[in-house]
């Protein structure tokens, strides 16, 4: 077999399943169109504008996720809710429901390159379901008009937390850089995530309670949590996290679909622009130093924190 033929068939295995996702889903638009599925009534109107905006909002949104293992969520999230009018709760269906398709694109091409671990994969995942059924079912309990303040408070404390750890890892790791040492040297370990298949699991259902609650698919505590509770490797986390968000997503997705949260048309075109930009992160991801991931992800978190619990109490920040 020539080197060009072997090179022709390396891109159709790893560009394939991409190109029908994104046959899919725009197969899924035109149904909704033709079906005339009905958009929720507070949802923003589909105006050319905002169709540019969702497809670019979504190809950073990939790009951003393949990088630092995430499907999204907590760029678009935020996006939709405090600058393209989205009322929190269709932001939080909306970017569940695209995220579908984003952690199937980024956790295929973490795969071929093989930064995932599969058996963690699995454990959380089928642990991370259970939790997304019962995450779910307390969403529709904080959707009422004098509740859902309140969702923009849990959105803001659950991101705190591993926004400074992960900053002040990424500010250490530069710091010991600059004195000689890098943290480069720590991902020669083994490339697994080690841990026992009840704790595992137990987190995986924590997560997978977060996910169906507020709507995001769990890299946002996936990351931080296996490398600071399970000793992961930074690598190997990132395309865990995106194997694993594809079940949670998948279910809480479509619960929220059917929940009457999901502004369809828009997730459809953030799904399309995700899912280019989680094959583009996945595939530089290992031309960043670990430092600067942990930097990257937990600067953006401080900054999305802050403006959920801020908004809270009545103030906004750009």
């Amino acid at each position: 077999m020539s080197d060009k033929t072997l090179f022709k068939k390396q891109l159709l295995f790893k560009y394939l399943p991409v190109a029908i996702l994104l046959i899919v889903i725009g197969i899924i638009e035109l149904l909704s169109i033709l079906l005339n599925f009905n958009r929720p009534q507070d949802a923003p109107e589909l105006t050319w504008f905002l169709i540019i905006i969702l497809l670019i909002v979504g190809i950073t949104a990939g790009f951003l996720g393949g990088i630092i293992g995430t499907g999204g969520c907590s760029v678009m999230l935020p996006i939709l809710h405090f600058w393209l009018g989205f009322p929190a709760p269709l932001a939080v269906g909306t970017t569940l429901f695209a995220v579908i398709f984003t952690a199937i694109s980024g956790g295929y091409g973490h795969l071929i390159r093989k930064n995932v671990d599969k058996r963690a994969s699995i454990i959380l995942g089928l642990s991370g379901v259970a939790g997304v059924a019962l995450g779910s079912w307390l969403f529709t309990m904080l959707t009422g008009e004098n509740t859902v303040k309140y969702l923009s408070l849990i959105l803001g404390i659950v991101f705190i937390w591993p926004a400074i750890r992960m900053t002040w890892e990424g500010i250490r790791g530069k710091i010991i850089d600059k004195k000689g040492s890098t943290e480069i040297k720590t991902e020669t370990k083994e490339q697994v995530i080690k841990g026992s298949v009840i704790w595992l699991s137990v987190f995986g259902f924590i997560i997978g309670i977060t996910t169906g609650l507020i709507g995001l698919g769990g890299g946002y505590a996936l990351v931080p949590g296996f490398i600071y509770l399970f000793g992961a490797p930074v690598y190997i986390t990132m395309g865990t996290s995106l194997a694993i968000m594809i079940p949670l997503a998948l279910t809480g997705g479509l619960i929220k679909l059917f929940q009457g949260y999901v502004v369809l048309d828009a997730a459809l075109l953030l799904a399309a622009g995700t899912i280019i930009g989680a094959q583009i992160g996945s595939a530089v991801i290992k031309k960043f130093r670990p430092y600067y991931l942990k930097l990257i992800f937990g600067l953006y978190f401080v900054y999305v924190s802050l403006k959920f619990i801020f908004g809270f109490f009545g103030l906004r920040i750009w």
